[in-house]
């Protein structure tokens, strides 16, 4: 219910914001025939923008939930609105003055948005979405009749309008009625407008035979900026120039979102490739804006766009093995960077724009393609099942499948690995600077977009996403090396750095080195490959700081960086394999340093996380069959075993080196798990546990093995000792003090009784000890909790009790985070349930609770809870045992079925009493209990 109301409100704010943008329009376009617009085209271009932002939002927010068109209309009108709006703000501003510019700035995205949106709807109809159908046609209508508006005058722009009050009309209607049934609470439904009664939607898979939604705004995106330079070679636009770097621009930004989004998915591949894509996008913007500086065309690096096609060519083996269709579809782009390589002025030659015709093609027919299989049920086949197949009977090759398929490397991530494309910017960055330029014009080769967004902004990208999935040392790297690829790049391409070598430049470069140099110590611990790319990068810094410095030898940069990108490419390459097949075909190779307790679980630990109820069933069976895991709890990480399996007790009692003076725990989920042993815990001991549980409060108790040796001493002196059952013995036997002992002695020597008290172990048999009671508190007593985390308290449900030490060596600090967990005890357990950072940093707070009877309790460890609360909780018990004025006798309740309770032995038999005793009343310390025969 909660899920389709957020759903609900994210469909309503998106077609409320497509309403409004078409309000606008429609307004702006009954007024073209007017000597001044209604509307000025700065602020509508303002009021476009806006509004795109808020469409990104409500399209993104409501994709999380399920698989539907709103997605993809959403995405591709807000790109539509953002190269549009800005548009119109450069004409505005005037930048658009010669006749033909505004035209010539518009159509390539017209073009696109026409043929994209017609196809959504297409699709809406097919599959009986209706109205996002309707939507998607008029504003497909509206875009085809401007574009023929700027070219022929007969065609006025009152048909734009009609259509663009169709859009407002229909999105208004949805979204009024759909805001209207949820502030009815689902009482009022406006005709057409309840989803309820339509058919569930299809969820989003996180896995990697699954659709990714994602990639069809990407697919459209290749169409945008394919348009720009294909109409220039058809006719349509006269030129290239500054009005169309929106589209560009706003293509190349949508296009990383959609990359992000893509690993969001756990689409690897397609999240790469869209990367790769978004580079081409900002470079193609980039010359479009050269000539407002430079007079003449720039010129292209031709080593940075050899190796760009080849990284394209692995990308697009690899994805023929999951999709041949999609595999093929990338060749395009490995012959247009062949085709740029080949023509000196790159974008503005023939060659490369006639690619861009095909692109163009193959986007809008993937677009198709892609719509299609995610809404509909009969599938247009892309050749999946043939590659799965054919590669099921290689013994060498075999593809990785399963839900753990992309599951971090510690704990839990929404995102994908994206490795894959942090190595691939530091070939592509690696490989640009093999160009040393012309330092008069430093401008003259288009560098800075494939150092600053290949090398800087994907390789920041590709950091934070490896920081989200735990991989804190590989993250810190990658953002390194982007801030130093952008700071570089611009300084030495850009036009900043110049002919003078500045010494603050030479100091800056020395502080990344150090920095760097940390990192190349920390990958001694981490891998081979890891180690070399490193060091390598090392040797990168070293020719700026030489060339800061003027003693560049000759060469030396160039072979750096070639050296750079070969390491670079090998560790891209490894990613790919072991992304997708399983095994290691190209290995990352073993820390070259080994030392203990430093990823000593690499290896030979499940890391399960702790949000899914699949994780905790896992754990749960590693437990019943013996092991010994790490999982999180309302304070610190903890180690637990099984109560009933001695083995495992055993092993996590010797796995961290167990001190005598720090026993480990019993922890339980519930009161009612020690239930059939009531009777043998007094009623004030009992009533303070159900009070103070659950909670980071444990409670040591008495094991009652005192009172084992007097009714062992008492039979060697040839006492028969019948039983005698009653509260008040026990109360003596609890307080612990000699005198309670002597009083029990004494009564048990003249009437020859034996007494039913807690002995050795007894309560905690019910429980299912066994043999693990010797590893677990001390001879006299057992520390027990119930904690206060739903996890662990499911987790016993599932197991049943288990017993608890802190997951860290004895002497070390407690562990606030699993990858401690992992570090410290990886080799030495079976599973860590990941849950991120703990949500206390101290442990529990320790009550001794053996002399409780006596009024009083100690602490072994203050910890989360303070004295005076749990004294509090304690205060709060005792007025439960309150005085009744009845001959001096006191009674509670909570005694009373006590005293019923203690009739009960172990397994349910019955024995009677042999004595009644009844409490009476001192006045040394107000309710003293003594037996009366």
């Amino acid at each position: 219910m909660a899920d389709r109301k957020a759903e609900s409100l994210h469909s309503s704010i998106g077609l409320l914001g497509i309403s409004a943008g078409s309000l606008l329009l429609a307004v702006h376009f009954y007024s073209v025939p007017r000597a001044v617009p209604l509307i000025p085209s700065t602020a509508l271009g303002v009021l476009l923008l806006i509004l795109s932002s808020l469409l990104v939002y409500a399209g993104i927010r409501r994709s999380l939930r399920n698989a539907s068109l709103f997605l993809p209309l959403c995405l591709t009108i807000s790109v539509f609105w953002c190269g549009y709006g800005v548009v119109f703000i450069l004409e505005g501003q005037g930048v658009l003055n010669d006749t033909g510019d505004f035209r010539n700035a518009l159509v390539p995205g017209l073009v696109t948005f026409t043929l994209a949106l017609l196809i959504i709807a297409v699709v809406g109809f097919l599959c009986r979405e209706v109205i996002l159908a309707m939507i998607a046609s008029a504003v497909s209508l509206a875009s085809a009749h401007e574009v023929a508006m700027r070219y022929s005058t007969a065609f006025g722009s009152s048909a734009v309008a009609c259509n663009y009050m169709i859009v407002c009309l229909v999105g208004g209607y949805f979204a009024l009625g759909r805001i209207l049934y949820f502030l009815t609470k689902e009482k009022v439904a406006i005709p057409g407008t309840d989803l309820a009664k339509k058919k569930t939607h299809e969820q989003i898979q996180s896995t990697s035979g699954s659709m990714n939604l994602f990639a069809v705004t990407g697919l459209i995106l290749n169409m945008l900026s394919a348009s720009v330079f294909g109409c220039r070679l058809l006719g349509v636009t006269g030129k290239l120039f500054i009005g169309q770097v929106p589209w560009l621009w706003a293509a190349g930004i949508y296009q990383i979102g959609i990359c992000i989004l893509s690993y969001r998915a756990m689409d690897v591949l397609m999240a790469t490739f869209f990367g790769f894509t978004s580079i081409l996008k900002f470079a193609g913007g980039y010359c479009l804006l050269y000539p407002i500086w430079q007079p003449e065309e720039p010129s292209f690096p031709t080593p940075f766009l050899v190796v760009f096609s080849i990284l394209f060519v692995v990308l697009a083996l690899f994805l023929t093995l999951k999709s041949p269709v999609d595999g093929l579809y990338l060749l395009f782009y490995v012959a247009y960077c062949i085709a740029l390589a080949c023509r000196p002025k790159g974008f503005f030659e023939g060659g490369p724009q006639g690619v861009d015709v095909a692109i163009f093609a193959a986007s809008a027919l993937m677009t198709l393609i892609h719509l299609y299989n995610v809404k509909a049920s009969a599938k247009i086949p892309t050749g999946k099942g043939a590659v799965k197949a054919l590669l099921a009977r290689s013994s060498f090759l075999k593809l990785r499948e399963g839900a753990d398929l992309h599951a971090p490397y510690l704990g839990y991530s929404k995102y994908a690995d994206a490795e894959i494309l942090g190595y691939a910017c530091s070939v592509l960055a690696s490989f640009a600077i093999t160009m040393t330029g012309d330092p008069q014009a430093p401008l003259a080769t288009v560098v800075i977009p494939w150092v600053v967004v290949a090398g800087g902004i994907l390789k920041l990208l590709g950091g934070s996403v490896a920081f989200a999935r735990g991989k804190t040392l590989e993250s810190s790297a990658f953002i390194l090396y982007a801030v130093m690829w952008i700071i570089w790049g611009l300084t030495r391409y850009g036009g900043l750095y110049g002919t003078t070598r500045s010494f603050h430049a030479a100091v800056g470069i020395i502080a990344f080195m150090l920095f760097n140099g940390f990192i190349v110590f920390c990958t001694l611990f981490l891998n081979i490959a890891w180690f070399f790319y490193s060091l390598t990068f090392l040797l990168i810094a070293v020719s700026f700081l030489l060339d800061a410095i003027h003693a560049l030898p000759a060469g030396y940069d160039i072979a750096a960086t070639l050296i750079f990108g070969l390491v670079s490419f090998y560790c891209f390459l490894s990613a790919l394999f072991n992304s997708i097949f399983e095994g290691s075909c190209l290995p990352m190779g073993r820390p070259i340093v080994q030392l203990s307790g430093v990823g000593g679980g690499m290896t030979k630990c499940l890391h399960l996380p702790a949000r899914k109820a699949s994780s905790v069933k896992r754990i749960a069976d590693i437990l019943k069959n013996g092991g010994t895991c790490g999982i999180p709890t309302d304070t610190v990480y903890v180690l637990v075993a099984a109560c009933n399996r001695p083995d495992a007790v055993e092993k996590a009692h010797h796995s961290k080196h167990q001190a005598q003076d720090r026993p480990m725990s019993l922890w339980i989920s519930s009161l009612k798990q020690l239930e059939p042993a009531k009777h043998l815990f007094t009623p004030l001991l009992w009533d303070f546990m159900e009070a103070a549980w659950p909670s980071p409060i444990s409670l040591v108790v008495p094991r009652g093995e005192e009172m084992l040796l007097l009714q062992s001493s008492l039979e060697s002196f040839g006492f028969e000792t019948p039983t005698l059952s009653h509260v008040s013995l026990q109360h003596h036997v609890l307080r612990g003090d000699i005198s309670g002992k002597i009083i029990v002695f004494v009564l048990m020597y003249i009437h020859k009784c034996r007494v039913t008290l807690p002995c050795a172990g007894e309560w905690a048999d019910f429980l299912g000890m066994k043999d693990s009671a010797k590893y677990v508190g001390t001879p006299q007593s057992i520390a027990i909790r119930i904690p206060d985390c739903s996890v662990t308290t499911h987790l016993i449900d599932l197991v049943g009790p288990i017993v608890v030490t802190s997951a860290n060596p004895t002497g070390e600090a407690d562990t606030t985070h699993h990858n401690q967990v992992y570090a410290k005890l990886g080799d030495k357990v079976d599973a860590v349930l990941c849950d991120g950072p703990s949500p206390e940093n101290i442990a529990s707070t320790v009550v001794d609770c053996t002399k409780i009877d006596s009024g009083n309790i100690g602490f072994f460890r203050v910890g989360i809870i303070p004295k005076s609360q749990v004294l509090q909780i304690l205060e709060q018990v005792q007025k439960k045992h309150m005085w009744v004025p009845n001959s001096g006798t006191c009674t509670t309740k909570s005694q009373e079925e006590h005293v019923n309770h203690s009739h009960a032995v172990r397994n349910g038999v019955g024995t009677a009493a042999s004595e009644e005793t009844v409490p009476v009343q001192s006045p040394s310390d107000g309710c003293e209990n003594h037996t009366r025969l």
